[in-house]
């Protein structure tokens, strides 16, 4: 059951989700926005069922769908498979540098999670670090005029730099380890229905958020994919798939189009549209990263993998566009801040358009890939760990930077049932196992 506050906060969201999906709600936002202090649960519900009749404006210019086949027939020419040519020693080497720039990335971006680029900016710079080029760093001489939600991230243990002893738990790195375990159990031929059971068995409901939290109280209620995705939510576009792109990226080494749809069950328990569209780009960006060190052509093979007139893939060629014009990423930033700057901290288009930022002005750098991505704000662990993870890959776990690597002591907290306290070095020789037998699917 949901509480009369929380329908009428999910409503509310609800209209800005269709209009952005290209919907006329004005009218129905209209009649909320006029009675959302006395109406009942009743008149409500009598407005999300007028919402969910709303008719696609006629100028809208894009086409998203959401079942795979119409997906594949909306996307661009691309390589479905490249030709790899890959020892066993390297392909691991590859898959745990994935692992540990995921896990450094992300850990990175922790202490700034949804601090926008100018508070980053004014933390490092009364730290004397900016810009950006290591952990967040404690400031042990605060001074008393500093900002309260500096003060208070600076009290966050285990993520500042001279403090960090291996990484500590988050929801980037814990389904990560939980498609892992998922393709273990499963293998290859899992059903979107099997994902939502491997969440209720394993993944603690406390510890899911927006899209990923409603689709698991779905789930409970009995609903099957894909009303999982949509029932009352309206967050079925945000960040949540995208961060579980990436061991599905990893067992395809060179396959991006059988990593997206494998990303494709994955998602649709509680994405939908460009939620969906993120977490294909991002996996099929990692299966390529295996075969080629080009940023702009890895980018390139991850859009063939979605649909070419969706939101996503716009955002994604404008950042491009805009990182060959200009010299600086901060005039880039101040593009899709402009174009994108009106979704949620945590919707995919925004947060997509920095890591391409970051992998495009890092270009093969790991240190400058991931603080540019990071020093643009928004939702940085995330961030941070997806474009870490595809430096990672690129670069192999031997040439990454040991400043970036040696805090992680091969260790990794988390909170799914059975893996806390992980060995990263451990789980990349289970994904690298998984890697192999993926290479012989027809």
């Amino acid at each position: 059951m949901v509480r009369l506050e929380e329908f009428k906060r999910l409503l509310g969201e609800e209209i800005i989700q269709k209009r952005e999906e290209g919907y006329d709600v004005a009218e129905i936002e209209k009649r909320f926005r006029s009675s959302m202090e006395e109406a009942s649960f009743e008149e409500f519900c009598g407005l999300l069922a007028a919402l969910e009749k709303c008719k696609l404006r006629p100028d809208f210019p894009y086409t998203e769908p959401s079942d795979l086949p119409t997906i594949r027939d909306e996307r661009p020419q691309g390589p479905r498979s490249i030709d790899l040519k890959i020892s066993d020693r390297e392909l691991l080497n590859k898959v745990l540098g994935g692992w540990l720039g995921r896990c450094a990335g992300c850990l990175l971006g922790k202490p700034a999670e949804f601090l926008n680029k100018e508070q980053i900016k004014e933390w490092l710079t009364i730290a004397e670090a900016y810009p950006l080029k290591n952990y967040f760093p404690p400031v042990p001489n605060l001074p008393s005029n500093a900002p309260v939600w500096l003060k208070y991230r600076l009290m966050n243990p285990g993520v500042l730099l001279g403090q960090i002893k291996g990484m500590p738990r988050d929801d980037d790195i814990d389904y990560t380890i939980l498609n892992l375990h998922m393709l273990e159990s499963l293998g290859f031929n899992f059903s979107t229905m099997d994902i939502g059971r491997t969440w209720l068995s394993l993944l603690p409901y406390n510890m899911v958020y927006t899209a990923e939290s409603v689709a698991y109280r779905n789930l409970v209620n009995g609903l099957l994919p894909p009303q999982t995705a949509l029932h009352l939510n309206p967050y079925r576009e945000w960040i949540g798939a995208q961060i579980r792109a990436d061991t599905w990226g990893y067992v395809t080494p060179g396959r991006p189009e059988l990593a997206a749809e494998l990303v494709h069950r994955d998602a649709s328990v509680s994405h939908t549209k460009n939620g969906i569209y993120g977490e294909m780009f991002v996996s099929a960006m990692i299966s390529a990263a295996f075969a080629t060190d080009d940023v702009e052509k890895i980018v390139k093979i991850g859009l063939s993998e979605i649909p070419k007139r969706s939101r996503l893939a716009e955002a994604v060629k404008d950042t491009v566009k805009w990182s060959k014009k200009y010299g600086e990423w901060k005039n880039v930033w101040d593009k899709i801040n402009e174009k994108y700057g009106g979704y949620s901290p945590v919707h995919t288009i925004n947060n997509a358009a920095l890591v391409i930022m970051g992998l495009l002005y890092g270009d093969g750098d790991f240190e400058k890939s991931i603080t540019t991505s990071v020093m643009g704000g928004l939702d940085t662990d995330c961030n941070g760990a997806t474009t870490g993870s595809i430096l990672g890959v690129i670069l192999g776990a031997k040439n990454l930077p040991k400043k970036w690597i040696k805090p992680l002591n091969n260790r990794i907290e988390s909170y799914i049932v059975g893996y806390n306290n992980s060995q990263i070095s451990e789980l990349a020789k289970r994904t690298f196992k998984l890697a192999k037998k993926s290479m012989q699917i027809k």
